[in-house]
């Protein structure tokens, strides 16, 4: 299986109930809580998006430790991190000097998701791009699937640049350490093509130049413009 570093967008319901919202904190999900807080913060009073944090109290193996949900026209940054194994796996590929960092940059990602869903644009192409046609010798459900594949690689691909974005803008003195780490990480138990192949748009932000703009999102969409290939 690939590595789930991120997530993608995930539909959450009334699970997401108050006594997931008001649990009892962790250590861990404290610290967790407090590497993400200047993007959170951020979002909130700069950007004004509707966005919520959310710890579930339940243990919740094999999922991603930091996910996005949007429910009722709002995000929801949701904490999956008890009974959960992923959890050190992450850890254990961080340097400890990076991690503050690091957990900033895979909110900004999950941002990423948030600003697209918000704009309506979530699996949608810009206009003029003609997306590829699924092989002809796939099954009508597996054809779906492909296409659904190719259009979540695009969101992970908007959402890693503005996890850059905000590196570049915020601790541009890690950017080089920073994507680095994300090339490895994506680079790991990688299928080409698949949801979590982003290392076209990577290249492009080698070069933190690549991600100038006014706000973390604007500065993504233009290199995540120019990585868009099918």
């Amino acid at each position: 299986m690939l590595r789930r570093l991120f997530t993608t967008l995930v539909l959450l319901s009334g699970a997401l109930s108050q006594a997931a919202l008001s649990a009892d904190l962790t250590a861990q999900e404290t610290r967790w809580l407090q590497g993400i807080w200047p993007v959170v913060s951020h979002a909130r009073e700069a950007l004004a998006l509707p966005l919520d944090l959310v710890v579930q109290p339940q243990d919740a193996p094999g999922h991603a430790p930091l996910a996005l949900g949007f429910v009722d026209g709002r995000c929801k940054l949701v904490l999956s991190m008890r009974g959960n194994p992923q959890v050190q796996r992450q850890l254990d590929s961080i340097d400890p000097a990076l991690l503050t960092a690091t957990l900033e940059l895979m909110a900004a990602h999950e941002l990423g998701h948030c600003r697209r869903y918000l704009d309506g644009a979530w699996h949608g192409t810009p206009a003029g791009f003609v997306a590829a046609h699924a092989p002809d010798n796939l099954a009508p459900d597996l054809r779906q699937a492909w296409l659904a594949m190719r259009s979540t690689r695009r969101e992970e691909g908007y959402g890693d640049l503005v996890g850059l974005a905000w590196t570049r803008e915020r601790h541009p003195e890690l950017y080089a350490r920073l994507h680095a780490w994300l090339v490895a990480e994506r680079s790991a138990e990688l299928i080409p093509g698949s949801h979590h192949d982003t290392l076209d748009w990577l290249a492009l932000a080698k070069d933190p130049a690549a991600l100038a703009g006014r706000t973390m999102f604007e500065a993504a969409h233009g290199a995540w413009m120019r990585g868009l290939k099918d």
